[in-house]
C-alpha cells in the first residue's frame, strides 16, 4: 500500500517502520520549528517568575521546556529559573516535558496521563487536593507553536490568572516540494493511507492544497484513503477541519500507528472505496 507520511524531524524512522511492514513509504515533510523572532514572553516570564510571581507553570512539550530553558539561560542564570520552579506547581503534559524537566533538575507536581489531552490536563488539575488547584494561581502556559484555545479557556473558567509563554512556532519546511508533490498525490488518488503525527501536519497539508487550489479534490480524495491518527489531540484537529480519522493506535507513539495501519488499512480501504 502506498503510505503517506508527514513527519519532519523524525522522517527516515517512519519511512522505515512503513518499510518494515510492507508499505510504499511516500514521507513528505510538512513543517519545522523556528525560534520566535522576539522571546521578550519567554524572558519576562523567567524574570517574574524567579521574583515570585506564579504559582502554577505548565509545560505542554519537551521541545518548548528545552527551548524554553536556552532562552532564560542568555539573560539570566539557570539556577535560579530551577530554584524557581522548585518552589511552585510544576504540571507536565506527558513524558516528553517530564523527561525535559528532569534534564533540568525539577520534580514534576503533576504528570498528566495518556492520551494527554488538554480535557486530560484539566481533569487531573480538578482531580487533584484542593492545593493543586488553580483557583486564584498565576498560572504560566509554555505554549508549542499555536495558543491552545481549550486549555486557556478551561483554566480561565476555572480561576486561573494565565500568562501565555510562546517558546517556537511551527512553519512550513524551506523545501515545499516533497510537501507540494504529496497533495498532488492525494489529488490524483494514489495515496492509501495517510498518517497523521501532529495536528500541525494537518493544517499545513490543507494549507498547501489551498495554495495549489487542489482543496476539494484533496477533500474528496480523503473518503477513499484509510486516515490514521496517532491520538486524540491530533483526531480533534482531524475532525475540525472535516477529515476523517479512521483509527488511532493504543498508545501515542509512532511504531504503535504503523502497527495499526498494518493490521487495519487494507480492509478500511476495502470498505470506503466500496461504499
Amino acid at each position: 500500500m502506498r503510505v503517506l507520511a508527514l513527519e519532519s524531524r523524525r522522517a527516515r524512522e517512519m519511512a522505515k517502520l512503513i518499510e518494515n511492514y510492507g508499505g510504499q513509504a511516500i514521507v513528505a515533510p510538512s513543517m519545522r520549528e523556528v525560534p520566535l523572532e522576539s522571546n521578550a514572553e519567554a524572558l519576562t516570564f523567567a524574570r517574574d517568575l524567579i521574583a515570585g510571581g506564579f504559582d502554577m507553570a505548565i509545560f505542554l512539550t519537551g521541545v518548548g521546556t528545552r527551548a524554553l530553558a536556552r532562552v532564560i539561560a542568555t539573560a539570566h542564570a539557570l539556577e535560579d529559573f530551577q530554584a524557581a520552579l522548585r518552589k511552585i506547581i510544576v504540571v507536565a503534559r506527558g513524558p516528553k516535558p517530564v523527561a525535559a524537566l528532569k534534564e533540568l533538575g525539577v520534580q514534576v507536581t503533576i504528570a498528566v496521563p495518556e492520551p494527554n489531552t488538554s480535557k486530560d490536563l484539566l481533569q487531573a488539575l480538578d482531580k487533584g487536593p484542593g492545593s493543586l488547584r488553580p483557583q486564584g494561581m498565576r498560572v504560566a502556559v509554555q505554549e508549542y507553536g499555536a495558543p491552545n484555545a481549550e486549555l486557556l479557556e478551561g483554566l480561565a473558567a476555572r480561576g486561573a490568572v494565565v500568562t501565555r509563554v510562546p517558546v517556537y512556532q511551527w512553519a512550513l519546511p524551506e523545501d515545499t516540494g516533497p510537501l507540494r508533490a504529496a497533495v498532488e498525490s492525494i489529488a490524483r488518488a494514489e495515496i492509501d493511507v495517510a498518517l497523521f503525527t501532529t495536528s500541525v501536519q494537518v493544517t499545513h497539508l490543507l494549507q498547501m492544497a489551498r495554495d495549489l487550489q487542489s482543496e476539494d479534490a484533496v477533500r474528496s480524495a480523503f473518503g477513499r484513503i484509510a486516515v490514521g491518527s496517532i491520538g486524540p489531540v491530533t483526531s480533534e484537529e482531524l475532525r475540525e477541519q472535516r477529515l476523517p480519522v479512521d483509527f488511532e493506535p493504543e498508545h501515542p507513539k509512532m511504531g504503535f500507528l504503523v502497527n495499526e495501519a498494518a493490521r487495519r488499512a487494507a480492509e478500511l480501504v476495502k470498505e470506503k472505496r466500496r461504499r
